[in-house]
């Protein structure tokens, strides 16, 4: 278990926030609006109402004591950016900063920030993979030219085994897993025999998972 500074309880903020608690993180949300702060209770161990932007508020916070400081702000950079420095020079360990654009994303690691996350970005990213084709459930890129696809299993496959298919020879991709409704198959062996309905997880380059999907 970490601990968990989540400074701004926009959308971005409460989803993080969430995602938190499922993993049993200790989370501190501080966020000036009132109104946001009495929504995410239930969503978080402690909250504050509080400016981030304020030097004293900040060095009330004790942000030493965090694993981890996220600066969640999306409307406002100006005060993202103060609130990134501030933490830096309170001696937060690791500041994780929100990023609307590249620029944005530079002055903030000028100014602090051990690393910045995209939210837009990635979900339109993602958006345009997933539904740009028919037979992909889900997608997670690793780095800009590999990925791992979840994508239905061709019906040419069904009844066959990954040994008689020659997956990886032939179309230069690793199958991870295989699912069957909620059940997974991780590193499934030259042996496993596809059947109709399930889905696999793949990794290979791009190039060559967008092309294998043409069946």
């Amino acid at each position: 278990m970490k601990s968990v500074l989540l400074i701004g309880l926009g959308r971005f903020g409460r989803h993080m926030a969430a995602k938190l608690q499922e993993l049993h993180h200790e989370v501190l949300a501080v966020d000036k609006n009132e109104e946001r702060v009495n929504e995410a209770l239930d969503l978080v161990t402690h909250a504050q109402i509080g400016d981030s932007t304020s030097e004293a508020f900040i060095a009330s916070l004790g942000v030493r004591n965090f694993d981890l400081c996220v600066v969640a702000i999306g409307d406002d950079f100006q005060s993202s950016l103060e609130t990134t420095a501030l933490l830096k020079e309170q001696g937060a360990r690791f500041v994780l900063s929100r990023a609307a654009r590249d620029v944005h994303a530079k002055f903030l690691l000028r100014n602090g920030a051990d690393d910045v996350v995209y939210p837009e970005r990635e979900t339109a990213s993602w958006a345009a993979v997933r539904y740009s084709s028919d037979h992909i459930f889900d997608y997670i890129q690793l780095t800009p030219d590999h990925a791992i696809y979840e994508t239905a299993v061709p019906p040419a496959w069904v009844g066959k085994t990954i040994g008689q298919l020659g997956v990886r020879q032939r179309h230069n991709i690793n199958i991870l897993a295989a699912k069957r409704g909620e059940e997974l198959i991780p590193i499934p062996g030259g042996d496993y025999c596809f059947r109709e309905g399930e889905t696999m997880l793949v990794l290979g380059a791009d190039r060559d998972v967008q092309k294998f999907l043409h069946f």
